[in-house]
């Protein structure tokens, strides 16, 4: 197989990952929100925020530890600062379309809620897919990942000449 079909492999298994740890994100979300409409008398969207933050800390998690744990973890501040400014803009798109679904058409029942929550956060996990990948859990640059490999490779080349050498037969 060419080098095109492992890439294409490479971003299906980043997928999955992201997938995962995104379903694990959305039910968090999902019952918070639904815990909180449910069971307190905050504002629709105030609670959703809320949802969303707490699966927002869920996802981080999992992104750093799981979907994207070989990836360059030198600038943790930098990357915290990105994630969350990209969930920022996630968390807007996803309550959004949620505050216009309720104030905009008067869309308010518990399905219509949930619907619109699915919505939002279809198109946020689209626009976060993206933002991660690109700008927060970055690969390790190029020339780090050839030294890191040409150093291994120097590595196991010195073990070699230090293992001592099978004594020649004479018959």
């Amino acid at each position: 197989m060419g080098h095109g079909s492992a890439g294409l492999r490479r971003l299906a298994h980043e997928v999955a990952k992201f997938g995962a740890v995104g379903a694990l994100g959305t039910v968090v979300n999902f019952g918070v929100s639904n815990l909180l409409w449910h069971l307190t008398s905050l504002q629709a969207v105030r609670a959703n925020v809320i949802a969303t933050v707490v699966a927002i800390g869920v996802n981080y998690l999992g992104f750093r530890y799981f979907t994207y744990r070989d990836r360059d973890k030198s600038a943790r501040t930098k990357e915290l600062s990105l994630f969350l400014a990209f969930s920022a803009v996630g968390l807007v798109i996803e309550n959004g379309i949620l505050y216009a679904a309720i104030y905009g058409f008067g869309w308010d029942s518990s399905l219509e809620r949930n619907i619109f929550k699915v919505v939002g956060i279809g198109l946020g996990t689209l626009f976060r897919f993206w933002s991660y990948r690109s700008w927060v859990f970055k690969a390790l640059p190029a020339h780090d990942a050839v030294a890191d490999a040409e150093s291994i490779l120097e590595e196991a080349e010195t073990a070699e000449a230090r293992r001592p050498k099978p004594k020649a037969r004479v018959s």
